[in-house]
């Protein structure tokens, strides 16, 4: 008799992965067997996943190890992390990193907490300061013990969330695209159930009998994403019926295809447009599809020092209307003090 389906389910999600990491190890020729690495913090999708990477790994000769992050943003983190880590090496995983972080005191005060120190208040609050944290204890790690790949446990229904919480910023198809299977450096991060569930993997753990902790921060109002998870997806769902979910993560798959072939495109019109002083043709650039025209002028302002995630869509918008709507308008101030004008029949981008 095999296992549940639930189990199943998870175990053959990261069987896949693991194959496709033991394949490029191989194919890089490194010698020894592979590390990878769980990012755990003791909630069910994260200890499905653990479960998952401890029992395929030996199979594969892969060897597997666990790290969770204490953010310090709670009583008693400290020792919820021990415990965590406790329950990865008792599934076999070795080796086990616990690593505490600072994340700011701003953070720690939307989180309810009383500790100080740290830096000051993140331009993206308080749950973007913990997720910066946690990736870079997360790249450092994986860095010192030598790790291939790391481990993350989105499900499918983060994945409808991010959806939803891109079209909200109405962003555009890259927004829609949600989380990638495969990021960071060297395609580090490997997220195996993006086509699993919550609800599988929270059945997973109590078939394994698995401890798991729910994060209290999971259901705090005062948090978008939970507002989205507990108000927001329930209320579209009661609207639009069952199915929700797994049509918002198809929308993420769709956008995230045409969203990489736009910017294919957009990569390739690049050399067309742009002059060796680092200025862009108007003509050429009017004569792109506008999705196209907009990818070039926001790799060409990032590329002359503007910070990706301070670039919205209205700053582009602005730069595009040099192009199309001209107007005799002056120079346009972008973040990172990146200046955009036009001069005669060229848009000139610099810094400073």
């Amino acid at each position: 008799m095999g296992p549940h389906p639930a189990v199943a389910a998870i175990r053959l999600a990261v069987r896949r992965v693991l194959h496709d990491v033991l394949n490029d190890h191989l194919a890089q020729d490194r010698p020894g067997a592979p590390l990878v690495l769980v990012a755990c913090s003791g909630g069910a999708d994260s200890m499905a996943l653990a479960s998952a990477l401890a029992f395929e790994a030996p199979k594969l000769g892969v060897r597997a190890g666990g790290v969770t992050v204490d953010h310090g943003l709670q009583d008693g983190s400290d020792l919820r992390a021990a415990e965590v880590a406790l329950r990865l090496r008792a599934l076999g995983l070795d080796p086990v990193e616990t690593v505490a972080v600072q994340v700011g005191e701003a953070t720690r005060v939307a989180h309810g907490t009383a500790h100080r120190g740290g830096g000051g208040r993140h331009a993206g609050g308080p749950e973007a300061a913990a997720r910066d944290a946690r990736y870079a204890a997360l790249d450092a790690t994986a860095d010192r013990l030598g790790a291939v790949a790391v481990l993350l446990g989105h499900t499918r229904d983060d994945q409808a969330e991010t959806v939803l919480l891109g079209l909200a910023r109405g962003s555009g198809t890259r927004s829609l695209s949600g989380m990638a299977a495969i990021t960071g450096q060297d395609g580090r991060y490997r997220r195996p159930f993006l086509d699993v569930d919550r609800q599988t993997a929270r059945r997973a753990c109590l078939i394994q009998s698995l401890p798991v902790w729910d994060d209290p921060h999971n259901t705090d109002p005062a948090y978008t994403r939970s507002r989205l998870r507990h108000e927001g997806l329930p209320a579209l769902e009661k609207a639009l019926g069952k199915g929700v979910v797994e049509a918002l993560a198809r929308t993420a798959q769709l956008s995230r295809d045409d969203a990489d072939a736009l910017d294919a495109w957009a990569a390739d019109a690049e050399g067309a447009v742009l002059d060796d002083s680092g200025s862009l043709d108007i003509a050429a650039l009017f004569a792109l599809p506008p999705a196209v025209r907009r990818r070039v002028l926001r790799r060409a302002v990032i590329a002359a020092g503007a910070p990706a995630g301070s670039l919205f869509a209205r700053h582009i918008e602005e730069v595009d209307r040099l192009i199309t709507a001209w107007r005799g308008q002056g120079a346009i101030n972008l973040p990172g003090r990146v200046g955009v004008r036009r001069q005669g029949g060229r848009l000139v981008i610099r810094r400073g």
